[in-house]
């Protein structure tokens, strides 16, 4: 696939100014507007309902359940037409037939024609945990490939790829801030993965660049990261069009459970493809690499 030479750098200034006000915005709204943390990080009941007839709607259920005063309330339909995922924050926790007192207001409201297929509570504390041990993962996994990055290349490549993560997950958790989408375990499990798939993008533009610099001891940095982001471009494209022919797949037909991970996926795909190229190249022209760097940390 031979693909048209692109002049990337000459852009990255005008793409580095559109990154960073797009960064002050998410954090603005992660600061000041925060995440919508569902019930695993919350607390609260999940149930998951059949009903009998197909014509209920999920506005008569939500109506319902809105109706018993159970604090918010999340409606969602998926699987088959009469299946139903509910979501409530448990406000009286004194209530120990809380359910069967729910199943007599239901049946009020939309008839006998129904049954509890799962129910599982999520207690304040144990969200809580869910919750540290879901950024504590997403810490660890910067970590992890910052030093992986630090051994494989040299501080400044490293220091590139890192920026480049932070600059991933920052944009993606701040759309979902600014849309009050939910924050749910399959989010994290979401963007553990982008911090993988942006590192995998990054690594294969790094290591042309760290070839070529030993090949071409003429060639500034400038030119050579540009040299380099063109002889993977075929590479890049090829996997991110396959991966989110996969993801746009599952966003359109996994149901409503899966909307959530699969949109911080396609996300993050197209943020960790424009990071490998606007941030992560740009940080070696800004600090200077050259083939000197190379041979110096070779030879130690």
């Amino acid at each position: 696939m031979k693909l048209p030479e692109i002049n990337f750098n000459y852009y990255y200034k005008t793409f580095n100014i559109i990154s960073f006000v797009l960064i002050i915005l998410s954090l603005f709204f992660l600061v000041f507007k925060g995440l919508n943390f569902g019930v695993d990080f919350k607390g609260g009941t999940l149930i998951e309902l059949r009903t009998a007839d197909k014509q209920i709607t999920i506005s008569k259920i939500r109506q319902s359940f809105l109706n018993m005063n159970l604090g918010d309330v999340s409606v969602k339909q998926f699987g088959e037409k009469n299946d139903f995922l509910i979501k409530f924050e448990k406000k009286d926790t004194n209530k120990s037939n809380m359910i069967e007192i729910i199943k007599k207001d239901l049946k009020k409201s939309i008839g006998s024609g129904f049954t509890f297929r799962r129910v599982e509570n999520v207690g304040p504390k144990v969200s809580a945990e869910l919750l540290n041990s879901g950024i504590l993962a997403i810490c660890l996994a910067l970590a992890s490939m910052l030093i992986y990055i630090w051994i494989r290349f040299e501080w400044q490549f490293s220091l590139g790829a890192i920026i480049a993560l932070f600059h991933d997950v920052i944009l993606t958790l701040g759309v979902f801030s600014l849309f009050n989408l939910e924050i749910n375990l399959s989010i994290v499990a979401a963007v553990l993965t982008i911090v993988g798939y942006s590192m995998n993008d990054t690594v294969v533009i790094y290591d042309r660049v760290r070839e070529n610099l030993k090949k071409f001891s003429d060639i500034n940095i400038f030119n050579l990261t540009n040299i380099s982001i063109n002889e993977t471009l075929s590479r890049t494209i090829i996997t991110s069009i396959t991966t989110l022919l996969a993801l746009f797949s599952i966003f359109i037909f996994g149901g409503e459970i899966l909307k959530g991970f699969s949109l911080a996926m396609i996300l993050g795909v197209f943020f960790g493809t424009y990071s490998s190229v606007y941030i992560a190249n740009p940080i070696l022209v800004l600090l200077k690499v050259s083939q000197k760097t190379i041979l110096k940390e070779d030879k130690n």
